[in-house]
């Protein structure tokens, strides 16, 4: 019985995200994106109970990325989608269906072709090539979080450049996509032990995740993200 356990929490991920995608449909991207965190945090207690339990199955590997396409991949292409169509300088606004915003559609597409690669590519035992698909997702989902946040303070007024303009959200969408497929070795966010020489990168993010978030709450969430791809560059895990 406790080998379904994990699969049953993979589950609620999957559910998480087909909740998000609803509120997203209804234009409640603020609160689809808390959605896309509450699916993160059932994908990283899938594989920690299946870890305590010592349970593994192909099954569940399957499931996983699966539900991954959905909370990581459509959940936050549809978010990025509506940002962009209901952006004050979006190319033909108005219209029922933005065609120059379905270019937000590259996340879910590139999304499962990082989940297909991941599974079929052995050189992923201790580190990624390529962003993981639940980072890109925390990456954009944060831009209404953010947006929220800027309309309530005129010194965060400025951040609207980035949620509130087509052509930077086109930009990030296409960009943050191709990270995904991308060959950059980037450190695993997994301890190997609870001493600071063995994973000095790993405590140095979540010291600074910490601060980040506490200091600046949604707005951290870029630059926390932005700070784990630069600390793999620094310290270039091995691929």
């Amino acid at each position: 019985m406790k080998k379904h356990i994990p699969n049953f929490i993979t589950t609620l991920n999957l559910f998480s995200g087909c909740i998000g995608i609803i509120l997203a449909l209804q234009y409640r991207i603020d609160y689809a994106a808390y959605f896309i965190a509450i699916a993160a945090l059932f994908d990283f207690l899938d594989g920690l109970v299946a870890r305590i339990l010592h349970v593994k199955s192909e099954i569940g590997k399957e499931l996983d990325s699966l539900a991954d396409v959905v909370s990581f991949g459509v959940l936050p292409g549809i978010i990025i989608y509506q940002l962009m169509a209901n952006s004050p300088n979006t190319p033909a606004a108005g219209s029922y269906i933005s065609i120059f915003s379905l270019i937000a559609l590259i996340i879910p597409v590139l999304s499962a072709v990082r989940l297909a690669k991941f599974n079929l590519d052995t050189r992923q035992t201790t580190s990624f090539i390529g962003l993981p698909v639940p980072a890109n997702a925390l990456f954009l989902g944060s831009l209404p979080l953010i947006k929220m946040q800027a309309g309530f303070s005129d010194s965060l007024s400025w951040l609207t450049v980035f949620t509130d303009n087509y052509y930077v959200l086109a930009l990030l969408a296409i960009g943050m996509s191709l990270l995904l497929v991308s060959e950059i070795p980037l450190i695993s966010l997994k301890f190997k032990n609870l001493k600071f020489s063995d994973n000095k990168p790993q405590f140095i993010l979540v010291l600074i995740a910490a601060i980040s978030f506490i200091l600046i709450t949604f707005t951290a969430i870029p630059l926390i993200i932005l700070t784990y791809i630069l600390l793999s560059l620094i310290f270039k895990p091995a691929a």
